[in-house]
């Protein structure tokens, strides 16, 4: 994908997380291309996932990419349950149903495996839901920071 789609890629999901929460994705007001900013330099993770049945990643910034140290080939092929350990996926469904009923969800913490296995906690997460302008649901996304805010 060229980064000009996967831009407005970006851009669809900052509008719903908009939508939703009233306010932006988080970027300092100073940024000239929040974009490239938010898929390049956030301190922060940004990961959204499709509506199929087992939904695979279909975005991934670079910070969300050293977490789970992924190339970004390997995430967007990623199912997106693999994200967490098989003894934590009942609670991050729950979650994930949570945020189809609500349309968002805040405050989430909780363990993450990396590529390798390694886990590790992820803090202050929000998921939200992706529609588009019919509101028709085309997926889901989050935003988690490695640290607590």
């Amino acid at each position: 994908m060229n980064s000009e789609k996967w831009y407005e890629l970006i851009k669809k999901i900052d509008d719903c997380f908009l939508m939703l929460s009233e306010n932006h994705l988080p970027c300092p007001e100073d940024v000239v291309d929040r974009y490239k900013w938010l898929d390049e330099e956030a301190n922060y993770s940004i990961l959204a996932h499709d509506n199929s049945v087992d939904p695979i990643f279909i975005y991934a910034n670079k910070f969300a990419l050293s977490c789970f140290k992924y190339t970004l080939d390997e995430m967007l092929f990623l199912p997106s349950r693999f994200s967490a350990s098989a003894s934590n996926r009942t609670e991050r469904e729950q979650l994930l149903k949570t945020v189809t009923q609500n349309g968002i969800a805040y405050n989430y913490s909780g363990d993450r495996i990396d590529k390798s296995g390694n886990s590790f906690t992820i803090y202050d997460g929000i998921l939200w839901e992706l529609k588009d302008q019919n509101g028709e649901k085309w997926g889901q996304a989050a935003l988690f920071y490695t640290e607590k805010q």
